[in-house]
């Protein structure tokens, strides 16, 4: 009889485990009541931590959004831009929402949701005091921006500024307050936190980004119901204005891409 029940048990046990194996990723999170979402904690403001230690932020008032949809409880994982896919990969969040541009590499590693739901580009923190309107008035001036960074060769190409280059974030930022160039060229979203210190407060960036390049949430791959899900609630954001009133919720300048998906959205009701 003992034999028969330990069987009995162990097939029933074997059906289980090959039930949750089977299930898609959006059943595992409506069963176990919490979607775990990967995003960034040290990206202000999109994503970091208040005085408190809580991951708060831009990205997870979006990840907020998707799981009051879901109805289930929120859990943030705080990730950086070397690991996070690999997280992903290895199920230990479910969902990716963490500042990542979408690129055919990255497609097809995991599945990027459509529509993107931000976007990013180059700009330019400067003084105040050097009134700069365009582009072109960096022509011949000394800038500082990171060593290594894509935009280099094609901001030299197209403004002709004389280009230093710095290892680290701090040391080119140390730079600029040392006059040592006039600006600094770098990631817009980055240039936005960094003016949210009051320290900054005699900076701005003035000019229009350039070479802007989509954000994707990301699922892995296969994950197709997740997927859909997620993309309505993308669609959504963009036709209510969602992403435009969060851009001004977190001090977040408003960007050309929020407001094209703004009406784009609103346009194809």
């Amino acid at each position: 009889m003992k034999t028969l029940l330990a069987w009995c048990t162990g097939v029933a046990f074997g059906c289980l485990s090959a039930l949750g194996a089977s299930a898609g990723t959006l059943d595992q999170i409506k069963a176990r009541g919490v979607l775990v979402v990967g995003t960034k904690a040290d990206y202000q403001p999109f994503g970091f931590r208040d005085a408190s230690g809580a991951i708060v932020g831009f990205e997870p008032d979006l990840a907020k959004d998707i799981a009051a949809a879901l109805g289930v409880r929120l859990e943030l994982v705080p990730v950086v831009s070397s690991t996070r896919l690999q997280l992903l990969a290895e199920g230990k969040i479910d969902l990716l929402i963490a500042t990542m541009n979408d690129t055919p590499e990255r497609r097809k590693l995991v599945d990027i949701i459509q529509p993107s739901y931000y976007a990013s580009g180059v700009n330019t923190l400067a003084p105040r005091s050097l009134h700069l309107h365009v582009w072109q008035q960096l022509r011949g001036k000394p800038i500082c921006t990171i060593d290594g960074a894509f935009y280099v060769q094609d901001i030299k190409q197209r403004y002709e500024p004389e280009i230093l280059t710095f290892k680290s974030t701090v040391d080119m930022y140390d730079a600029l307050t040392r006059q040592r160039c006039v600006s600094i060229v770098y990631d817009d979203t980055a240039i936005i936190g960094q003016l949210q210190n009051p320290d900054w407060r005699e900076f701005e960036m003035p000019l229009l980004s350039i070479m802007v390049e989509p954000w994707g949430m990301a699922v892995k791959l296969g994950e197709s119901r997740l997927e859909k899900t997620v993309s309505d609630q993308v669609k959504d954001w963009h036709r209510t204005g969602r992403i435009v009133a969060l851009e001004e919720q977190w001090r977040i300048p408003h960007s050309g891409f929020a407001e094209e998906m703004h009406q784009k959205y609103t346009e194809a009701q």
